[in-house]
């Protein structure tokens, strides 16, 4: 008797212990549907194109994408490439990925974002380490900038070299895409067409980056923020213009007060959701 009662006083110390716990965050799939760890690997694993969108300085977003590539290394062979790296940083990647330059040759020789070293690092590190391509597939940022400044028009008058840094000209847009019309109603009237250009370059040019970069039977990560492919918009629109045959998936943060249930708005977002406490600490 006294046993069955130290063990039913066990269960509900247990019990009260689990409720009181705080995840810091929650894996859904497109439905709002938990989802584990585990199965979301076996569906990514699955697939050509892996799109991470994250959260800038959210550090679970960083985490989970560490983590993924490592999980998926398990079962493909992979290629990585990523927002954080213009185009035109492509050969000072390569040098550090080889061993030919340090990291204090990296800083000096591309420009890394200013949470690279805690964010960033540990992808390029484990590429290095296990011999991943990287891909740096973003549009030089004075680029992107001359187009919101003046439009698709500006590609036309620099050199030749830089243009083997962007998407083939004319850059395919399409205007009416819903993140660029979400873009401009969330300026609130600040907001010019130059600008979504502008945005529009970036997506383009990672697509192609990416599918320049892609081997055939391989993994390829891509992390990007989440914008750039939420609502399988952005890069993915890119993407299956291009090569309509490819299995491409997509996985996004979202941040919310509670994460036990994912919002409606949430819902659709990508394939996966990574659901992140809005109280969680940002990296900078």
């Amino acid at each position: 008797m006294k046993n069955s009662l130290l063990l039913i006083l066990l269960f509900f110390v247990l019990q009260s212990a689990f409720g009181q716990q705080k995840p810091a965050y929650i894996l859904f799939n497109a439905k709002g549907k938990k989802v584990s760890y585990k199965k979301m690997i076996r569906q990514l694993s699955k697939n050509d194109i892996v799109l991470i969108g994250e959260f800038h300085d959210n550090p679970i977003s960083h985490w989970i994408e560490l983590e993924i590539t490592k999980s998926c290394k398990q079962n493909r062979n992979l290629v990585l490439g990523a927002e954080m790296f213009e185009q035109d940083n492509q050969a000072a990647l390569d040098m550090y990925l080889q061993g030919k330059l340090t990291t204090k040759g990296l800083d000096s020789m591309a420009r890394l974002w200013k949470n690279y070293k805690t964010d960033y690092a540990p992808l390029v590190n484990f590429a290095k380490e296990n011999k991943i391509v990287f891909a740096a597939t973003n549009i030089p940022r004075r680029y992107a900038s001359l187009i919101s400044k003046g439009g698709f028009e500006v590609l036309d008058t620099i050199p030749a070299i830089a243009k083997a840094w962007i998407a083939p000209l004319p850059i395919a847009f399409d205007s009416t895409l819903p993140g660029y019309k979400n873009m401009l109603t969330q300026m609130e009237g600040h907001g010019t067409i130059n600008m979504i250009k502008a945005q529009a370059s970036k997506d383009a040019t990672m697509a192609y980056f990416i599918l320049k970069y892609h081997v055939p039977g391989s993994l390829f990560i891509h992390y990007n923020g989440s914008y750039h492919s939420n609502n399988h918009d952005g890069i993915v629109w890119h993407l299956k213009k291009a090569k309509p045959e490819l299995k491409i998936v997509t996985v996004t943060t979202v941040s919310q007060k509670d994460i036990k249930k994912l919002l409606a708005e949430n819902k659709d977002k990508a394939d996966f959701i990574i659901c992140v406490d809005e109280d969680m600490t940002n990296t900078y």
